[in-house]
């Protein structure tokens, strides 16, 4: 059985022949301009780039360093080249409401341009404006319209003197207004004299200036109609003086922009307001306080609400825009209300709304990772929004809850950008099964593979890639050895010999550390032994604690055989994954087998350190036991199963056939060769199931195996469905060669058995009975030994307690 399932050693590593390349170096290679083994991916993303429906946003899954991130932004570069560029963004003064300011679209390449002009204009018209109103013509009607209406106020105010000379009432006028005094012989009295006049004549008086002081007030309305008329059309001078100024200046950049809606618009709102505050323009005259500075000055006229803010300018872009937020804060994806301190309080302004990621990315493509935007608050539900609405909404998160001061709340701002997300598995699961909107919103999933069929294509397209990596990163060429050294890599990346690992971000961190160790040897290529250096020592800068836990093999610390015969005793392999670094190591598993009827018994489920997946692996063994040897009677007995020297959790059900091997050894009382180290999973069926880490596991029992000697009898047990997954080093294989290591293939227990205990399992007859001197017909008679036995204790208690009756 031995030899019909030893593993060949041509067997346990694929070797990639260096004579297949054609180059000398990787220098001679075109490097790689397309995409390895990514159809499913790739064609996701074109096609979530093409349609143009809403919610066909993108989400891109995939392990970490299979290069979602550079294809994404490499794809999506490329496409957005051939889309027209968007508008751009400014916003400016609401002159309605000033809370709430409006964003306006400019050309694209404009904005900026736009804001100077506009810029330009006020400074023109601060100095235009004073000009014309200081003018000669402007002078002149202004001094008729004035005189016409003083012209008018001196008449009605004569005739109100006559009237009040008639009646002999003086009118004096005050700051407070008009003064009536009465006047006797031609002489105004005080009015201490006028209370030593005889009543009759104090009754007159008091009726004329009762009937005096009501024309006084006809006068004083009629002066503040003609005063008000005077206004009126000095306004209306200055308006059309005004008008003649502005819309001349703002005419010319009507037309510079009159295929743009909302310029026009925001023109002819910038031109009333300018009429409406034309005295804004016109310098004060009058000569400075020598207090000013030490108390509140007078609200100088700010011009600040002609100003443009500029949120977004195209001029350099080719194309629609592709933004990459690496950190999507609520402020950086959504854009932010700043604030500036004045007074002891905080102020801002339309001039102080800052865009973000979303709308710099309008009119294209925004690429952001998930993990990012959900440990930030706001975003995700913001985010939603905006793509639900297609509206944009910069907004103070503050404010909004309650907390700081109002804040403005700019004009929403339509909004078509498809988002591209990059995430993991777990959080596209999550998001799927527990956000409502997600499927709405995201509907085109992208997923990354991490592995690729391996032939003659893929393998010259690795050296394609390997060519790009050294050209884009400065690094050395690759002699054809050198790659040939990369392909074995990244089949040993995945443990696979008919793939090839697709994760080119480790791949291009061991051809950087092999490129430094050459460099090192003033090489100027980079051969085989460079990269086998970078991994290598890459591999020791991790693995101390590996060191460790080898070390208390070596001094006995943790108990293994690795030579002799034991019952009911076998070497299982377990993985120990540290960062990137994994490694395996034997560990002791025992089984103890007596009557009794408590059946499979797992210590570690039972001290609560086993973990549900080994814990499943441990009642299977039960429907093996059952199916294999209780066809006929039931099984009557007790089986104690642990790993010793255990004192951490466990988990996973590859040791199954281990214990099932340890158990059948205990019934049995054959004992298990500890030389040979047992891996694999087992079904009820008694079939052996394909495990992980197979490669970790035999190279960390043969390290053990070397340190402690080798006797030509060791080797590993493995599932023969893991026989494709063998990249072993080639220490290893040096071994097997020499027949000091073994590796064998097995895909039933019973050929297990048979290599481990060199007994033959047995095969049952008719009767469901094994012959006597195999392995499971020990095991047969051990069980019926047990059942006759309980049965005979049951006759003699049955018997005591008749006789104690």
């Amino acid at each position: 059985m031995k030899k019909k399932c030893e593993i060949k050693f041509s067997n346990l590593r694929s070797i990639c022949d260096p004579k297949m390349f054609t180059f000398k170096t990787t220098a001679e290679v075109d490097p790689l301009d397309k995409v390895i083994g990514q159809k499913r991916a790739v064609q996701a993303i074109e096609f979530g780039l093409n349609i143009k429906s809403p919610g066909y946003n993108m989400f891109v899954t995939g392990i970490e360093g299979t290069g979602k991130s550079t294809i994404i932004k490499d794809i999506v570069t490329q496409h957005a080249k051939k889309l027209p560029s968007p508008v751009d963004w400014c916003m400016v003064n609401n002159f309605k409401d000033e809370y709430h300011p409006k964003t306006i679209s400019v050309p694209k390449g404009k904005a900026t341009r736009f804001s100077k002009t506009m810029d330009k204009l006020i400074d023109d018209l601060k100095k235009e404006l004073p000009k014309a109103f200081e003018h000669e013509s402007y002078q002149q009607r202004l001094s008729e319209i004035q005189k016409k209406y003083a012209d008018q106020q001196k008449d009605i105010i004569k005739k109100l003197e006559a009237l009040a000379s008639q009646h002999n009432i003086q009118i004096n006028r005050t700051k407070a207004g008009y003064q009536t005094i009465p006047i006797v012989k031609e002489k105004a009295i005080s009015p201490e004299e006028f209370l030593a006049l005889p009543k009759e004549k104090q009754t007159e008086i008091e009726e004329n200036i009762s009937l005096v002081q009501s024309e006084i007030d006809t006068t004083i309305r009629d002066i503040n109609k003609i005063n008000q008329s005077m206004n009126s059309h000095i306004e209306k001078l200055m308006q059309e003086i005004a008008l003649f100024v502005v819309k001349q200046r703002i005419d010319v950049i009507r037309d510079e922009y009159k295929a743009a809606k909302d310029i026009l618009i925001y023109l002819d709102e910038v031109e009333a307001d300018i009429l409406e505050n034309v005295q804004d323009f016109i310098a004060s005259t009058e000569p400075k306080s020598p207090f000013e500075g030490m108390m509140f000055q007078t609200a100088k006229p700010s011009f600040l609400r002609y100003q443009v803010n500029v949120l977004v300018d195209q001029k350099d872009l080719k194309g629609a825009p592709v933004i990459f937020e690496t950190n999507p804060t609520y402020q950086n994806v959504f854009g932010q209300i700043e604030k500036r301190a004045y007074m002891g309080t905080v102020t801002t302004d339309f001039t102080m709304v800052q865009a973000g990621s979303l709308l710099r990315a309008n009119g294209g493509y925004l690429i952001m990772e998930i993990e990012s935007i959900l440990m930030n608050p706001f975003v995700w539900e913001a985010l939603k929004r905006a793509l639900q609405n297609k509206l944009l909404s910069i907004e103070d998160v503050a404010s909004g809850m309650g907390y700081g001061t109002s804040s403005l709340r700019p004009e929403p701002i339509p909004m078509e950008v498809k988002i591209i997300l990059l995430g993991s598995y777990y959080l596209f699961h999550l998001l799927q099964n527990y956000d409502s909107k997600f499927n709405k919103i995201f509907k085109v999933r992208a997923d990354f593979d991490h592995e690729v069929i391996k032939n003659d294509d893929t393998i010259q397209n690795y050296a394609r890639f390997i060519a790009r990596a050294c050209n884009e990163e400065k690094l050395l060429p690759l002699t054809s050895k050198g790659v040939s050294a990369i392909v074995e890599y990244g089949e040993k990346y995945i443990s696979n010999k008919n793939k090839l690992s697709i994760r080119f971000g480790p791949i291009l961190g061991i051809l950087i550390e092999a490129d430094y160790w050459a460099r090192k040897r003033n090489a100027k290529q980079v051969t085989d032994k460079d990269v086998i250096k970078a991994f290598t020592e890459y591999r020791f800068r991790y693995n101390l604690y590996e060191e460790k836990i080898h070390e208390s093999y070596v001094d006995d610390t943790i108990m293994i055989d690795v030579e002799g015969d034991e019952i009911g005793q076998v070497n299982a392999l377990a993985v120990f994954q540290i960062g990137d670094i994994s490694f395996g190591r034997p560990s002791r598993i025992t089984a103890e087998t007596y009557m009794g009827k408590q059946g499979v018994v797992n210590i570690e489920r039972e001290a609560k350190l086993s973990g549900k997946t080994h814990d499943k692996g441990v009642l299977i063994l039960s429907g093996y036991l059952g199916r294999t040897f209780a066809q006929n009677y039931p099984l009557n007995l007790s089986i104690s199963i642990t790993f010793e020297q255990s004192y951490s959790g466990i988990d996973g059900d590859s040791a199954s056939s281990t214990e099932l091997y340890a158990i059948i050894s205990s019934l049995s009382g054959i004992p298990i060769h500890q030389g040979i180290a047992v891996t694999g999973s087992v079904n009820q069926k008694g079939k052996i199931q394909a495990i992980g880490g197979v490669n970790q596991k035999i190279e960390g029992f043969f390290d053990v195996c070397k340190a402690k000697g080798f006797t030509g009898k060791q080797g590993v047990l493995i599932p023969r469905a893991n026989v494709k997954n063998l990249m072993l080093k080639k220490e290893v294989i040096d071994a097997v060669k020499k027949r000091e290591f073994h590796i064998y293939q097995v895909s039933t227990v019973e050929e297990g058995i048979e290599i481990l205990t060199d007994v033959s399992a047995g095969i049952s007859d008719e009767k469901g009975e094994y012959p006597a001197d195999t392995v499971y017909g020990k095991v047969q008679a051990k069980l019926k030994g047990y059942l006759e036995r309980s049965f005979e204790l049951k006759k003699q208690f049955e018997s005591q307690n008749e006789n104690n009756d």
